[in-house]
C-alpha cells in the first residue's frame, strides 16, 4: 500500500468514525399490534433498509430504536421513533439538536394514503398534508425544510369509512408484493439522497 492509498483509508476511517450527518427517520408505532399495518409503512421501509446495509437498530436512544452507520459515503443516524406517530417529532428534534444535523438533512419515511400501494414520491419539503407524524416533527424542528419519501398505501375504500381503522390495519395480501417493492425503492431513494442525489432519486423512484 502507497502513501497517497494509506492516507485516503485513514481519511475514510476517520470519516466512518466521526458523527452522523442525516437523520433517516422512519414513522411508525411501536408494538406487535402495529407492526404491519399501514402506518408502519415507514418503520417496514428503514428496517429493511437498515438490514440491507448491516446496521443494527438496536440502541434505545432519543426514545427510538436506533443506529447509526454508512450509506455510500455518508454516515447516518436511523431512527424508529418509539414515541407512537402522533409524537414523532419529540425523538427527531432531540437526535438533530444532540448531531446538530439541520432539517435540511432530516430525511423522514413514511405512509401516504393519498398514493396507490406501491408508488413513492420524494418531496424535498412541504407541508404536514394531514399526517400527525409530519406535523409533529414540523411542530418540534420548526421547519417544514426537511426531505421525505412518501409510501403509498392506498386510499380509504370510502368517504365513510373510519380513517384511523384504515392506516391501522394491515396490508392485504394483494398489496404486499406492491408494498415489498416500495419498501426496497424507498431504500434505494434515501441512499440516494443522503449522498446528495434528490434529482437522481426523484426521476428514478418518485411516480
Amino acid at each position: 500500500m502507497g502513501i497517497f492509498d494509506l492516507f485516503k483509508q485513514i481519511e475514510g476511517e476517520s470519516h466512518k468514525m466521526g458523527k452522523p450527518t442525516w437523520l433517516i427517520v422512519g414513522l411508525g408505532n411501536p408494538g406487535l399490534e402495529y407492526a404491519e399495518t399501514r402506518h408502519n409503512a415507514g418503520f417496514l421501509a428503514i428496517t429493511q433498509l437498515a438490514k440491507q446495509h448491516e446496521i443494527a437498530l438496536s440502541t434505545m436512544k432519543f426514545r427510538s430504536d436506533c443506529g447509526d452507520g454508512m450509506l455510500g459515503e455518508t454516515r447516518c443516524f436511523f431512527m424508529k421513533p418509539a414515541t407512537y406517530m402522533n409524537n414523532s417529532g419529540e425523538a427527531v428534534a432531540a437526535a438533530a439538536e444532540f448531531y446538530k444535523i439541520p432539517p435540511e438533512r432530516v430525511l423522514v419515511l413514511y405512509d401516504d394514503i393519498s398514493l396507490p400501494p406501491g408508488k413513492i414520491r420524494i418531496r424535498r419539503k412541504g407541508s404536514s398534508g394531514g399526517h400527525n407524524g409530519i406535523k409533529s416533527i414540523i411542530a418540534l424542528l420548526g421547519s417544514e425544510e426537511f426531505p421525505r419519501v412518501k409510501i403509498g398505501v392506498g386510499e380509504k375504500p370510502r368517504k365513510d369509512y373510519n380513517l384511523a381503522d384504515w392506516v391501522l390495519g394491515k396490508f392485504p395480501e394483494g398489496d404486499q408484493e406492491a408494498m415489498q417493492q416500495a419498501f426496497e425503492q424507498a431504500g434505494k431513494a434515501a441512499e440516494l439522497i443522503v449522498n446528495g442525489k434528490i434529482e437522481e432519486a426523484m426521476s428514478q423512484y418518485s411516480h
